[in-house]
């Protein structure tokens, strides 16, 4: 094992299957001279040339699109995204072709590439450079999609990614870049569409991806020490496909779930999990299945008001606590609960649950 930040981890991942296959190449703006905007590429271009490591205009849907002809002809492009905001002039080379071209074609060419690209508030770099979509690539049948929150997981997850036949979105969260890890030494890939179990637990379920999975974790441990609240966290890992499979294995055991994401509630991550919940573990529910997400808002730019749109810590503790409570208060005999009859004045589910 070494112990490395999750940028480390992805450099040095590239670094090592541009050495183990010739037919890895990187592509993306200013990853060469300049070496990245988040200096992921350091020193790639001077080990491994201009063939190999190309610095492309600012032209997104081009250099995309270039990336998929080249995976078409049997090379495997890595192309970095400066970010997940700009992947939207990307959108019809993403979707419409890289996505589809295996399944239009009858499978007789396949695009094996990898987009990296890092999103999430928190940087102070305004609504349009704040964004969490991977939902609008997590919805498209033909990709894949990957959400690694630990430096061991960005370089099993990286070397899966690398390796497969078919597109995968590869997401970084730019506040995951700098936190540190072990990381095994070996070059294993991991399985992609496989979620992890990072803590054992029995009192609820709490599901998270990226920079929120690591939320969930440290809340997790922070529960048990002040409350002796056992929470067992699922890290999805991946976004597509989607193991819903452990995470209803673990509403199965816990009964209850929380689950968090660093995205809008409406339409998120979070509303597919509840879904797969609620399909597969409703008989096992003792509670609802709430929801932490970002306030449904542009993130705002001053620092005060983006920290209180995105997600917290303390959102998610308060979650946990009070869907315990409901529990123990379902839990009652019915002919000693109060009954409280529903008003008009009543708040919705999704106002409860986005905060202002």
């Amino acid at each position: 094992m070494s112990v490395m930040t999750y940028r480390q981890a992805v450099h040095d991942t590239l670094r090592a299957e541009m050495h183990r296959d010739p037919d890895v190449l990187l592509l993306g703006e200013e990853i060469g001279v300049f070496e990245g905007s988040y200096k992921i590429t350091a020193g790639l271009l001077a080990e491994f040339g201009e063939k190999r490591v190309r610095d492309t205009p600012i032209a997104e849907e081009g250099f995309t699109g270039a990336a998929v002809g080249a995976a078409m002809l049997g090379l495997r492009p890595v192309v970095e995204i400066m970010t997940i905001n700009f992947s939207l002039l990307a959108l019809d080379q993403i979707v419409n072709h890289a996505a589809k071209i295996y399944g239009m074609f009858g499978g007789q060419t396949s695009v094996p590439m990898v987009i990296r690209t890092p999103g999430g508030g928190g940087q102070q770099l305004g609504a349009t450079h704040s964004q969490n979509i991977e939902l609008f690539y997590a919805f498209v049948p033909g990709m894949k999609v990957v959400a690694p929150s630990t430096p061991a997981d960005a370089k099993a997850l990286l070397l899966a990614a690398i390796r497969d036949d078919d597109p995968v979105l590869f997401l970084e969260n730019l506040a995951l870049y700098n936190t540190r890890g072990e990381v095994p030494d070996d070059d294993t890939p991991a399985e992609i569409g496989r979620a992890a179990v990072t803590r054992q637990g029995t009192d609820l379920t709490l599901v998270g991806y990226s920079r929120m999975a690591t939320v969930a974790l440290a809340v997790a441990e922070e529960l048990a020490r002040t409350d002796g609240i056992d929470v067992e966290v699922v890290d999805l890992r991946s976004l597509r496909p989607l193991d819903r499979e452990t995470v209803v294995a673990s509403v199965r055991k816990t009964g209850s779930a929380v689950i968090v994401e660093d995205d809008w509630l409406t339409y998120g991550i979070g509303a597919e999990v509840a879904a797969s919940i609620s399909d597969g573990a409703f008989d096992h529910l003792d509670a609802p299945v709430r929801r932490v997400a970002m306030a449904e808002v542009p993130l705002p730019y001053a620092a005060s008001l983006e920290a209180a749109a995105l997600p917290s810590a303390d959102d998610v503790a308060r979650a946990v606590r009070e869907t315990l409570d409901a529990v123990a208060h379902r839990a009652v005999p019915h002919s000693t609960v109060p009954h409280h009859p529903v008003s008009d004045d009543a708040v919705s589910l999704d106002a409860q649950e986005v905060r202002p």
